[in-house]
């Protein structure tokens, strides 16, 4: 497997800003508040291509993006939107769960 034709989601997640940091990315994973290709992952070693469907938890939304690059850093957020496509709208999530607990709570 070439380095080149994948990279490790908690990374991928960092570099497209779509977690604050790669620990937060890890633990949105180790939660289960992420899914590739319609599977739940657990490990934050997952490892993603071009052309991947990704659905993530953001706050209370679940968001459904395409991976259409894989970065090389955390770059500025125009080189961040340019790693991916939203596939749809943003959805509100339809029930929280009575223990549910923001990852950055204090």
């Amino acid at each position: 497997m070439s380095e080149a034709a994948s990279l490790r989601i908690d990374k991928w997640l960092w570099h497209a800003r779509l977690a604050k940091t790669r620990s937060l990315a890890a633990r949105q994973c180790a939660a289960g508040l992420v899914e590739l290709g319609g599977r739940v992952v657990t490990k934050p070693n997952q490892t993603v291509r071009v052309g991947a469907q990704i659905a993530l938890v953001q706050g209370r939304n679940r968001r459904r993006v395409e991976v259409l690059g894989l970065g090389t850093r955390r770059g500025p957020g125009a080189e961040a939107q340019a790693l991916y496509r939203e596939t749809a709208p943003p959805e509100p999530l339809s029930r929280i769960p009575d223990d549910w607990e923001p990852l950055l709570a204090d």
